[in-house]
């Protein structure tokens, strides 16, 4: 999904408008290549350290231990810091802006906390890790419109960095909201753990109930973003009803009444759905706004 909206972005956003833009093909695949190689790498610390807890959560995805030893995820996850790293550093002087480096060694850092320590800590970890993913979206722009920036097309290249933005703030949201949703969903292993999550401090009805209370919250957002960006492109308008806000409500009437593992397992399900059908809808601008 990272490497999806982005690649969105890039050609289905930047390119049909026409804007400005810094990186040329082969450096944009390498940012793509160094934002996969370091999200890999975290997933693989992140399984390294849940071992014992995804033995309870997820059996049947356990790899460390089973398929590979711990010394080569260990070694996996060094390599691919290496190169997404390595490669942030290329593309940071590329264009420029080499204190951008420093952008990739903090992703990388922080991805490594989450797994070893502030995962266990309730909300601080899912907020971690939603604005991660947020940021997945808002490094394309910093690193192919902002150095492109110039007296004559700064008004364009701030208008399509806005669209950025707010898509960059709905896949916080979701993420959020998953997140929140997944720990409701492995509360046991969770338990097993030692982790303090927000399902294990509150239980997991009124867990129920804040999940609900941000799923609506979503919804009037969305709505907000929708009577002031988009009040002239019904298409669009539709496309968000049917394909983002609909799912949404579903999503906020069905955690209301969940209590089993496999119905938290399917509303986790239903928001990545919904997050793919926003990455989607990106492709459509190029088609409505004039």
């Amino acid at each position: 999904m990272l490497a999806l909206v982005q690649v969105v972005i890039k050609y289905a956003l930047f390119i049909p408008f026409q804007i400005d833009t810094s990186l040329a093909p082969f450096e944009f695949y390498l940012l793509l290549i160094a934002t996969i190689c370091i999200a890999a790498a975290g997933n693989i610390i992140n399984d390294i350290q849940d071992v014992a807890i995804d033995r309870i959560n997820k059996p049947e995805k356990v790899l460390i231990g089973k398929k590979i030893t711990e010394k080569t995820g260990y070694n996996y996850y060094l390599i691919l810091n290496v190169i997404g790293v390595g490669i942030g550093f290329y593309l940071a002087n590329s264009i420029g802006k080499p204190s951008f480096a420093a952008l990739f060694i903090v992703f990388s850092a922080l991805l490594y906390l989450y797994a070893t320590y502030v995962k266990s800590i309730a909300i601080v970890g899912n907020l971690l890790v939603s604005f991660l993913v947020a940021m997945s979206i808002v490094v394309v722009g910093l690193f192919d419109l902002f150095p492109a920036i110039t007296d004559t097309n700064r008004e364009s290249l701030s208008n399509i960095f806005t669209i950025l933005l707010a898509y960059a703030f709905f896949a916080f949201l979701m993420t959020f909201i998953r997140e929140i949703v997944k720990d409701m969903e492995d509360i046991d292993g969770d338990k097993n753990g030692g982790y303090q999550t927000l399902p294990i401090l509150l239980g997991r009805k009124r867990t129920s109930k804040v999940v609900f209370f941000l799923t609506i919250s979503s919804i009037v957002v969305l709505f907000f973003y929708m009577y002031t960006t988009l009040y002239r492109e019904q298409l669009l308008l539709l496309y968000f009803l049917i394909f983002i806000v609909g799912p949404l409500i579903y999503v906020s009437i069905k955690v209301y009444a969940a209590e089993k593992k496999s119905e938290f397992k399917q509303l986790s399900a239903w928001l990545k759905l919904i997050m793919v059908f926003g990455i989607i809808s990106l492709t459509l601008y190029p088609f409505l706004i004039k």
